[in-house]
């Protein structure tokens, strides 16, 4: 190795081992923001499953809590014999509970808080139904070549669906106003 005027020589080893201990402290660096990520939602996740506990006790319905972190958010599920009174129909309920779940965990934190609530599996049975929704309409347009538009959905449901077309390999759009907001799918250009 030849020395540049004004520059140190350093040997090729030296080299290794400093990009060795950049890309270790960069990992370490990666995995403390992962894990402090994930307790940071662990711990709304508790918060969640506390305020939750309470509301059942209140309104003496038995569930049993599931606590997770899903997609980087906190997700709680509650399961019981017969809580289809806090979904509601078409789980306004659930939208209504997940709200204030969310409004204790930010008094808690006070951080805005992405927590997902599922009651029963409803959340779950909606997601399965509109990814078939989402790739059933992205074979429609494939197959016609022409726009399709579905019916309102609520922000959680046009993201399904947004996913679902996206993973058929067209592409999406929502348009309209809330709360009459709903996906468009698109041709292929």
């Amino acid at each position: 190795m030849q020395a540049q005027p004004g520059r140190q020589q350093v040997s090729t080893e030296t080299e290794t081992e400093l990009d060795e201990t950049t890309t270790d402290t960069a990992a370490a660096e990666i995995v403390t923001d992962d894990s402090s990520l994930v307790a940071r939602l662990e711990r709304e996740g508790d918060i969640a499953a506390d305020y939750l506990e309470e509301l059942l006790d209140i309104a003496d319905l038995d569930g049993d809590l599931d606590m997770d972190v899903e997609a980087d958010r906190a997700a709680v599920s509650i399961v019981g014999a017969d809580l289809a009174q806090l979904v509601g129909g078409d789980g306004k309920v659930l939208e209504a509970l997940q709200e204030l779940t969310r409004l204790a965990v930010y008094r808690e934190t006070g951080e805005r808080s992405r927590l997902m609530l599922d009651i029963s599996g409803f959340r779950a049975d909606k997601r399965s139904r509109l990814t078939k929704l989402g790739e059933e309409t992205a074979a429609q347009v494939k197959e016609s070549g022409m726009s399709v538009s579905l019916e309102p959905m609520s922000p959680f449901e046009r993201k399904i669906v947004h996913d679902a077309v996206a993973a058929a390999g067209l592409q999406s759009e929502s348009e309209g106003v809330e709360p009459r907001r709903y996906v468009v799918v698109l041709p292929a250009e």
